[in-house]
């Protein structure tokens, strides 16, 4: 059944609303109010407070114990907003700049459209996820038992994707996104007077000689035909010009596509912190800590959504096998978990400049918003098709 344009209207008001009062990770108490509220107008089953914020909705028919759970992420972004639109930011400080607010708008739109007209036979959980940026709300959920309280067969995410045309989905077999990983190195050396290096140990020049060593890591440690990256983001060390300093710091992240590579890249950066301040005489400290694991999809889960895609859309709206980002995505913690799969969706739209996500300027197209409930719509009724 077509999505009338009355839940289309709504999910608008909906995605405007939660564009102009943004909320933060784990702070999510307004956006997820709004969640619970409309879920409950539905006459689902809803669970709050999972993982601070989450929220989970439950929509049963007939009688199959088959189930699917569909992902939306809530949070928004500690930046500032440079939009001037009527429901830019109300917040300072804080804004929806990857469109996580149209991605909760989609999604209640679905949940309202199978309530009221649904065709299918089993159960949907609708999980409206907080913290995806950075704070790992994702594993959050998983940890506080997110699948042992729901039954929970296969679940599916998506995200919107500037930079594609409106409409075109991306679902690949395997690898969507990166892992990501941030590390923390301390080279401890000893200060001396800028005109008597001799008397010290310059951690600088051993900070310039790790970071220079690092470029070779992925060139030469890993096969050209997979994919890793070790950036080395902030340097910090020194006072003023004529002190050697004691210490310098670096920071950094690392991102790989398969756990083989992400593991090589770990070890071969403590290896290279290691030698490196045993050349220079002086301590070598990493704090590496693995934050989230690469977004790979589940390839028969894959298949079904691409089928849906192309069921609904056609064809031609349909992509696989294309290149995978290196930025990450906590949806990676429920795949680990279970059988799923993750799309993205293109919203540029002819004649009209893309801004890409993370920008001040960017804004969710509101023009997506039908075709993302019309997704989740045909994606549930197929994979619950009554038998």
């Amino acid at each position: 059944m077509e999505i009338s344009q009355s839940i289309i209207d709504e999910a608008i008001a909906w995605r405007q609303h939660l564009h102009a009062y943004p909320e933060l990770g784990f702070n999510e108490y307004r956006t997820s109010q709004l969640v619970a509220d409309v879920l409950s107008q539905l006459g689902m089953e809803v669970y709050t407070g999972i993982a601070e914020t989450g929220v989970v909705g439950i929509l049963k028919r007939g009688s199959s114990t088959r189930s699917i759970g569909l992902r939306a992420d809530m949070d928004a972004l500690p930046m500032k907003e440079l939009n001037t639109f009527s429901h830019c930011s109300k917040e300072h400080g804080c804004m929806h700049a990857c469109g996580h607010d149209g991605h909760t708008a989609m999604l209640l739109g679905a949940a309202k459209h199978l309530a009221l007209h649904g065709d299918f036979d089993g159960c949907i959980y609708f999980i409206f996820q907080p913290a995806e940026e950075n704070m790992g709300g994702g594993k959050k959920m998983v940890e506080e038992g997110l699948f042992e309280r729901f039954a929970i067969d296969e679940i599916y995410g998506l995200h919107n994707m500037p930079g594609k045309p409106l409409g075109d989905f991306c679902v690949n077999d395997g690898a969507m996104m990166a892992s990501l990983d941030i590390f923390d190195i301390t080279l401890q050396g000893k200060g001396a007077h800028a005109a008597m290096p001799e008397k010290g140990h310059d951690p600088i020049v051993a900070a310039a000689e790790l970071i220079t060593s690092i470029q070779s890591i992925v060139s030469r440690e890993i096969s050209p035909l997979e994919a890793g990256v070790v950036s080395v983001t902030q340097i910090v060390g020194g006072d003023t010009y004529n002190i050697i300093p004691d210490a310098v710091l670096l920071k950094g992240t690392v991102r790989a596509l398969s756990e083989n590579v992400r593991g090589t890249l770990k070890h071969q950066l403590i290896e290279r912190v290691r030698l490196i301040s045993a050349l220079h005489q002086m301590e070598g400290t990493i704090d590496y800590q693995e934050r989230y694991p690469a977004t790979v999809n589940d390839a028969i889960c894959a298949r079904k959504m691409r089928e849906v895609i192309a069921s609904t859309f056609g064809q031609d709206k349909v992509f696989e096998n294309v290149l995978p980002i290196m930025a990450s995505e906590d949806f990676s913690f429920m795949l680990n978990e279970k059988q799923g799969a993750y799309a993205w969706m293109g919203t540029d739209e002819e004649g009209l400049p893309t801004i890409n996500l993370h920008n001040p300027h960017y804004d969710f197209n509101d023009h997506a918003i039908p075709i993302g409930i019309q997704f989740w719509v045909s994606l549930a009724e197929m994979q619950l098709a009554k038998q």
